[in-house]
């Protein structure tokens, strides 16, 4: 997929040392990065590369939701929700993840909500960036 124009582009570099330092050229980020216990870390205090995945997925399909819906004039509710769960496992390559999107729309109808949804996954760059590569799930809550 070749991006026609780019409208923004974010620079983090990380950096090596007893834990990742990941800053933004900006430095509005700054993280530690460590690695999560369940793959050989020590549990220290920091974020992981997981749970930044899930963090961006869900505000960008949360962002792609917003688009669509203003787009299309329907009304979003206030309390429109997406939550990332990403799993993290060896592949025979080695290292792949899957993800579950569970997107809540409440008070939406059933079939507005689920076209919604489909909508939003079809234009959100995550979506599009992982579509055939990562196993995914959408579930309306």
């Amino acid at each position: 997929m070749v991006i026609e124009k780019v409208l923004y582009r974010a620079q983090v570099k990380a950096t090596a040392g007893r834990d990742t330092r990941a800053v933004s050229s900006d430095g509005v980020l700054d993280l530690i990065v460590t690695m999560p216990r369940d793959l050989g870390g020590t549990n220290g205090r920091g974020t992981n590369p997981e749970q930044l995945f899930a963090a961006s997925y869900a505000a960008c399909f949360l962002g792609m939701i917003r688009f669509v819906a203003v787009r299309e004039g329907i009304a979003l509710p206030t309390d429109t929700e997406v939550e990332a769960n990403v799993g993290v496992g060896p592949t025979p390559r080695g290292f792949g993840i899957e993800v579950e999107l569970r997107i809540a729309l409440p008070g939406l109808p059933r079939a507005e909500a689920d076209a919604l949804v489909q909508k939003a996954h079809a234009v959100c760059a995550y979506s599009n960036a992982t579509r055939g590569k990562v196993s995914l799930r959408l579930v309306l809550a």
